[in-house]
This record gives C-alpha cells, sequence and structure tokens, in this order.
C-alpha cells in the first residue's frame, strides 16, 4: 500500500490532490496544512510521496520541501503555479525536488507519479547498499581488532590470528564475527 503525505492550505485542494493519488494507487493519504503538521506526519511515518502545494499558509513550502527531501526517503513533489515555476525549479532541484506547474495535467501527473515511483526504487537500492556495505565494515573493523588482541595478548602473527579465527568460526559453527566478538570481549580491559 503505497502512502502519502499531501500538505496544501485550503481543504478544496487538500482533497482534489487526495482523490488524484487514489485514483493513481495511493490508498492511503495523510492531510496537512501546514509546515509544522506535516512535520509531526514526517517524525512519525514514513511515506512513499510527499506531495506540497506551493505556497503554503503564511509561508512559501520551500523549506519544508527541502526538509522533506533531506530527511526522508520519500519521493517530494512540489506544485506551484506556472508563473514562479521557473524560480521553484532552480531552488529544488538540486535536492532531488520534482516540480509541477499547476494547472496539473492528469496524464503528465500519472507519467510523474511513475517516475517517483521508480526514483523512490532506485533510492531504497542505494540505501540498502549503503547499509549493506556500512555493517561489512563494521564486521572487518571486529575482526582486525579481534586479530590485534590475539596478536598481542598470544603472541600470534596476523596470519596465525586469521586462521585462528577461521578455524575457531568452522569448529563452532558459528560466524567469525560472532567469534571476534567473543575474543573482543575475553582480551579488551
Amino acid at each position: 500500500m503505497k502512502k502519502a503525505l499531501i500538505i496544501s492550505k485550503t481543504k478544496q485542494s487538500t482533497e482534489s490532490l487526495a482523490q488524484l493519488l487514489y485514483s493513481e494507487g495511493y490508498e492511503k493519504s495523510s492531510l496537512a496544512s501546514s509546515s509544522a503538521t506535516a512535520k509531526d506526519f514526517i517524525g512519525k511515518e514514513e511515506f512513499d510521496l510527499i506531495l506540497i502545494n506551493i505556497p503554503l499558509e503564511n509561508e512559501t513550502g520551500l523549506e519544508l520541501a527541502i526538509f522533506a527531501a533531506t530527511t526522508t526517503q520519500a519521493c517530494v513533489v512540489t506544485i506551484v503555479h506556472e508563473q514562479h515555476s521557473a524560480d521553484v525549479l532552480e531552488e529544488l532541484t538540486k535536492y532531488g525536488i520534482l516540480v509541477i506547474s499547476r494547472p496539473i495535467n492528469k496524464h503528465l501527473f500519472h507519467h510523474y507519479l511513475i517516475f517517483t515511483d521508480c526514483y523512490r526504487n532506485r533510492i531504497l537500492g542505494v540505501v540498502q547498499e549503503n547499509d549493506k556495505l556500512k555493517n561489512m565494515v563494521e564486521e572487518v573493523k571486529l575482526i582486525n581488532r579481534a586479530k590485534l588482541l590475539l596478536m598481542q595478548c598470544l603472541t600470534m602473527t596476523e596470519k596465525q590470528a586469521h586462521h585462528y579465527l577461521e578455524k575457531q568460526a568452522m569448529d563452532l559453527r558459528i560466524s567469525k564475527i560472532q567469534i571476534a566478538k567473543q575474543v573482543i570481549k575475553t582480551y579488551e580491559n
């Protein structure tokens, strides 16, 4: 189920956008009329799409768009009057924010949403790969720390320490990381 957050200053435009998104497969839409309310939603839930109808009440909404783009994994789309779209486009595209001109062409809007889905999937893939690489780096650090402790405390060579960790993992049928953690726990302090 795709979830969207719609931020707009008027109830009428919020409801119109919610209906439009519902027809595009966004079954759940949260509605906000101000940055403060939107930020509360962003802090509590994860959204696939954050749609901001600019301007908002007493603010442009640009700061909110930038906040959403830099703190969430959602695709951020702004809707702005055609006469202001060039200026807003220049300001927001560097943050990966899609700018759509008003009035909205439903056919083009459909294609914009397909694009945002593709973009979000790509972002999520990159985030997942990044997390995987971070975990690998942490594992290498733990193993190296354990090898260093074995070298210092048991006067092993690096090759011997490496072989010890691998053999213990194989013999005990647990991961090398678990062995490294046990070594660290045993010999640190």
